[in-house]
C-alpha cells in the first residue's frame, strides 16, 4: 500500500511542535489511552525525523513498500526515460524484472537501486573530469563566473 502525506495536511504549528518534539533530546515513545508508553526504535526515529524535515520544507512524502510492482511505464516515469528505453535496459540486464503474464514488472527496490548506483556513477565520472582538468592545468581557481 502506498501512503502519500502532503506538507498541506499538518498545520504550520502542528508541524513545528512535532519537529521540535523530535529533535529534543527527550527519548521519543508512543503512549496508548492506558498511559502504556512505548519507546520508538532508533530506524523509526530517525525516519520520523527525515519525513518532517521534509515536510517542514513543504515537501510531500510518498512511502511505499520496496516490494512494490511497477509497471513498465511508471517504472519509465519514476526514472524519467521513455518507455521503449526502460525496456530495453531491462532487456539488456540493467535493471532486474519479472513477468505477469506476457507484462513485464519492476519492483522498486531494484529502481531503487539503478538509480542509486546510476548516481555514484556520475559523481565518480565528474570526479574523473575533473582530475582531468586539474592535470591538465586548466582549472582556475580563482575564477568566480562574475567576469564578463
Amino acid at each position: 500500500m502506498v501512503q502519500r502525506i502532503d506538507a498541506s495536511q499538518l498545520e504550520r504549528s502542528e508541524m513545528d511542535a512535532l519537529f521540535e518534539l523530535v529533535r529534543s533530546q527527550k527519548k521519543p515513545a508512543l503512549v496508548d489511552t492506558d498511559g502504556n508508553r512505548t519507546e520508538i526504535p532508533e530506524a523509526i526515529y530517525r525516519m520520523l525525523v527525515h519525513v518532517l524535515e521534509q515536510m517542514k520544507q513543504g515537501r510531500s512524502i510518498t512511502m511505499m513498500p520496496e516490494d512494490k510492482a511497477f509497471t513498465t511505464q511508471a517504472a519509465a516515469n519514476f526514472l524519467g526515460v521513455s518507455r521503449q528505453h526502460l525496456v530495453n535496459m531491462l532487456e539488456d540486464g540493467k535493471i532486474p524484472y519479472h513477468k505477469v503474464g506476457s507484462h513485464r514488472r519492476v519492483y522498486f527496490r531494484d529502481l531503487k537501486r539503478y538509480t542509486d548506483q546510476r548516481d555514484i556513477n556520475r559523481r565518480d565520472a565528474l570526479d574523473n573530469l575533473f582530475d582531468e582538468v586539474e592535470k591538465a592545468g586548466k582549472y582556475d581557481s580563482s575564477y568566480t563566473g562574475d567576469e564578463h
